[in-house]
């Protein structure tokens, strides 16, 4: 676009506008037209249309859930509706790659979750993107905790048991879990290198599978997400070791956490998620976002949905979500380097 000389324009102008306020507003516009579209005044009326959140998962699983719950909330606040966008595969890689490859202009946004520091930490460039540059940290919406369980006749009643037998000979316990790269996988290894004790992977298609192979004792234990976990407990088909919280949960309150039995922080292992905008998206709009995010889940009735889910709501500034990220990124790159996880590319 060629320069235009906003001193002359507003000489120009002046006879058009008989006062004050509608020169300056005029002057502005032009300024807005004329600055790049990312800058600051582009921020000043976003949003003007429909902004899509991009789900690397499928419809009706906890990340998509709580996508939907807060974009509903935040089209409210913001003015515009915010319309989730499922693109599920590649371990949600699909979906992260498109969102590292839109303008950032806030009007393609990410809904992600752990995977977004893991899969390139087990594939490398293969990823197709770089989790510490190519994204602008919004807020982490939640976690979701993980609860260590095994089958309820199981000759372990503690996780102080199961340890203690851990620590006899390598791979003297089995764990499942989803998938290699999971979650869950990610939480038993870290718990092994910290008892400098190697134990029995075994992964599944999913937590369901891993989960009845738990039930039915050929499996010593998983870690697993707690939404549902209740209805097993109460059905007597599993027992709580432990849970991955930073308080003992108000469902179980007889259950120990993994920092009371020894290993503080476990809690961070819990998977996130959380939202995220392209890099270079400017701040202001990085602030509103934030803002309505963070109003959202200061309501009554958003956390009690959230709660249903078994989440525990974060909120954090965005400053706070990368360093989140950070601290995240490192603590699975010194897991999967330590116990040689590989990439499960079946």
């Amino acid at each position: 676009m060629p320069h235009i000389n906003l001193i002359c324009l507003r000489t120009s102008l002046t006879k058009l506008c008989s006062n004050t306020f509608c020169l300056s507003a005029v002057v502005f516009l032009l300024t807005c037209v004329i600055q790049s579209p990312h800058g600051a005044c582009a921020a000043e009326v976003y949003p003007t249309h429909p902004i899509r959140l991009v789900v690397g998962f499928a419809a009706g699983g906890p990340t998509d859930v709580i996508a939907r719950v807060l974009a509903k909330d935040m089209s409210e606040t913001l003015g515009q509706p915010i319309v989730v966008d499922n693109k599920a595969g590649a371990s949600s890689m699909i979906a992260t790659r498109e969102v590292r490859n839109s303008a950032p202009d806030g009007y393609t946004l990410l809904f992600s979750s752990l995977g977004m520091n893991v899969n390139p930490i087990l594939l490398g460039d293969a990823a197709g993107y770089n989790p510490k540059t190519d994204f602008a940290p919004i807020s982490n919406a939640a976690n979701l905790p993980l609860v260590a369980v095994t089958a309820y006749n199981s000759p372990y009643k503690s996780m102080v048991d199961l340890l203690k037998q851990a620590k006899t000979q390598p791979e003297a316990v089995s764990f499942a879990s989803s998938g290699s790269g999971g979650s869950g996988h990610l939480s038993a290894e870290l718990l092994a290198t910290l008892i400098k004790q190697k134990m029995l992977h075994i992964p599944y298609k999913g937590n369901g599978p891993a989960l009845l192979e738990v039930m039915s004792g050929r499996v010593d234990f998983m870690f697993y997400p707690i939404i549902g976990i209740a209805d097993n407990v109460a059905a007597k088909r599993v027992n709580i070791l432990a849970v991955g919280t930073v308080k003992r949960l108000e469902q179980f309150p007889d259950k120990p956490t993994m920092s009371e039995i020894g290993f503080p922080g476990f809690e961070e292992t819990a998977p996130w998620v959380g939202m995220l905008a392209p890099a270079k998206t400017p701040n202001a709009i990085i602030d509103k976002l934030y803002s309505a995010m963070n109003k959202a889940l200061a309501k009554p009735d958003v956390r009690a949905q959230l709660s249903k889910l078994g989440a525990v709501i974060v909120g954090d500034t965005p400053a706070e979500f990368q360093a989140f990220l950070k601290r995240d990124y490192e603590r699975w790159e010194n897991v999967i380097k330590s116990a040689g996880v590989k990439a499960d590319l079946n």
